[in-house]
């Protein structure tokens, strides 16, 4: 195999340019680190602590409640939960007896619930009591039997909260009595508790099959992506070796996204565990406790998408924050533009944090991230380096032809964190993992960008979402950074709307900055504004106020949304 062109190694500063990923499954890798850092705290879930010691007992005790409930090496369990100590357990549970995780969101609808346990073939669903409503209604309609495991929020909690919590937002939720039909938390952990037998060896490889996530691919429907726990744990030790940090554990990682997310899952818990760190489980992300949360948490890491980060210019009662207990603050999920960054790192420097918001890139076909700015060296508009033993190449879109620096084309990558492949799906797999002259399989993205001769990597777009308009092609997310370059804009999404003689013309949605109120004139302003940094053929012909832009599950602004919703409108 041909030795690879790896220019942005001389800007990776104490990060090592090659790193020794163990032959071990992630459970194993938690189980290190809960012998190194035994007293250090796992995870936090709304004020109970729970350390390394009796988090790798709980998960002990949860493998052989699974293996009571009758799941097997290579069964597949659906976990639909937010981010709470019932999904990490289960989560790790499921890999100590060599099951496999499939990750959903619970707030998904019954149909696609059905989808997603007919797809993966599940043998069960580990769901929160006021989901199951949704589970109950598909269950009859399944092509298999699915056993339903229900977990409750208050379970988790320490005494008076519990109580609180009953007296709240537990009136809310479904009665539900006893019943053959589900089996609750608490009893499936009694009745792995009352069996004698003893677990069976580990017996999971590296390499083989351990987490199915969802992505809508290169292709836009959806599709399970089967990831191998060496793609979990060179995630792990990567994004710690880029970190900057020669040291994470005692950290405390803000694990706001969600775990159905290769984000959340990959960096905001199994990254965080890996290396000793703490993980400040939030079930359930607010704009109104986020002051609260920053101020009495105290995160050092905080892993997001660029709305996580617009929201903290929003949130209430930061004005005179203390920010300096920050070590890490990482984008990724979405572009962050960049009049959007300049704005984070000023509130940043302006409250005392020593690290300004640091972007990546990465795709759920490598679980997440597999580059990131380097510490010290941005530059403006690049997503960063590849990550250690990841290699980035530009390609002529539809082919494996590498173009020139600078010259716009696919983006593909090649490294230890790139999928198995899509599940039952030969086909789609075969037209993303490719095999490239030089020997190796190249995962192609799907989207465009460039790179310069150093080796930073510059995010253009997907290749789907580009509005052409009288035969000129227009990039969304450029015309997003100019626009929310305006004093009054908080942020901005642009998309095409058909159009009888242009094929596409081009329509901004924007929601301002608090404070400032919508109006014809406010309009004129940003119009006059776009009219000097954006060429005539590529200007919005319109600009719609919103107060806030519908979100994808993991809290990317849902522009298909706007772009069904916009060319309805203009049919109609």
């Amino acid at each position: 195999m041909e030795a690879l062109k790896a220019p942005w190694l001389k800007y990776y500063g104490n990060t090592p340019h090659s790193i020794d990923y163990p032959e071990k499954t992630m459970y194993e890798m938690i189980e290190d680190s809960a012998r190194r850092y035994p007293g250090n705290i796992a995870y936090e879930f709304m004020g109970k602590k729970t350390d390394y010691r009796t988090f790798l007992a709980r998960i002990q005790a949860t493998a052989k409640a699974l293996w009571a409930f009758g799941i097997r090496k290579g069964d597949r369990v659906t976990i639909a939960m937010p981010n709470s100590p019932q999904a990490v357990d289960a989560f790790y549970a499921l890999n100590r007896i060599g099951a496999i995780p499939t990750m959903i969101h619970p707030l998904s609808a019954p149909g696609e619930i059905a989808f997603y346990l007919n797809a993966s073939k599940s043998k069960a669903i580990l769901t929160l009591d006021q989901f199951y409503p949704k589970v109950a209604e598909i269950l009859p309609a399944l092509e298999h039997p699915v056993k339903v495991l229900i977990a409750r929020i208050r379970d988790e909690l320490k005494a008076p909260l519990r109580y609180a919590f009953i007296m709240t937002k537990g009136r809310k939720l479904p009665k539900l009595p006893k019943s053959d039909k589900y089996t609750f938390w608490n009893d499936f952990m009694d009745a792995g508790a009352a069996q004698d037998t003893q677990l069976p060896p580990i017996d999971g490889k590296a390499r083989e099959g351990a987490v199915i996530l969802y992505s809508g691919g290169t292709t836009g429907t959806t599709k399970g992506i089967l990831l191998s726990n060496l793609n979990f744990n060179a995630l792990a030790l990567q994004t710690a070796a880029m970190s900057g940090y020669t040291d994470l554990h005692g950290m405390k990682m803000l694990s706001v996204m969600p775990i159905f997310h290769g984000f959340g899952l990959g960096i905001g818990i199994h990254t965080a565990l890996v290396v000793g760190a703490t993980c400040i489980l939030v079930p359930q992300f607010t704009i109104s406790t986020y002051a609260k949360l920053l101020k009495k948490k105290k995160p050092n890491l905080i892993p997001g998408v660029p709305t996580l980060f617009e929201a903290l210019l929003r949130a209430d009662k930061l004005e005179n924050a203390n920010l300096s207990f920050l070590r890490g603050v990482f984008s990724g999920g979405d572009s962050l533009s960049i009049e959007l960054k300049t704005k984070v790192d000023k509130f940043l420097k302006e409250h005392n944090s020593p690290v300004p918001i640091r972007e990546g890139y990465g795709t759920t076909e490598c679980v997440t991230a597999s580059c990131l700015t380097p510490l010290g060296y941005y530059r403006e508009g690049s997503i960063g380096v590849p990550f250690p033993d990841t290699y980035y190449k530009i390609v002529k879109p539809g082919t494996t032809d590498e173009v020139p620096n600078g010259e716009e084309g696919e983006i593909v990558l090649s490294g230890p964190t790139v999928m198995l492949g899509y599940v039952d799906n030969p086909e789609e797999t075969a037209m993303t993992l490719r095999e490239h002259a030089d020997g190796r399989i190249w995962l192609h993205t799907g989207d465009l960008g460039t790179m310069d001769a150093d080796g930073f990597v510059y995010f253009r777009q997907r290749i789907k979402r580009m509005i052409v308009t009288s035969g000129y092609n227009v990039y969304p997310s450029q015309l997003e950074n100019i626009i929310d370059g305006h004093e009054k804009v908080l942020y901005s999404c642009v998309i095409g709307v058909k159009d009888p003689y242009k094929m596409q013309k081009v329509k901004a949605y924007v929601v301002l900055r608090p404070g400032v109120q919508p109006s014809d004139e406010v309009k004129r302003e940003i119009l006059k504004y776009c009219e000097k940094h954006i060429a005539r053929y590529a200007m919005p012909y319109d600009i719609e106020f919103r107060e806030e832009l519908p979100k994808t599950l993991v809290g990317k602004v849902a522009y298909r949304k706007l772009e069904e919703e916009a060319n309805a409108q203009h049919v109609a």
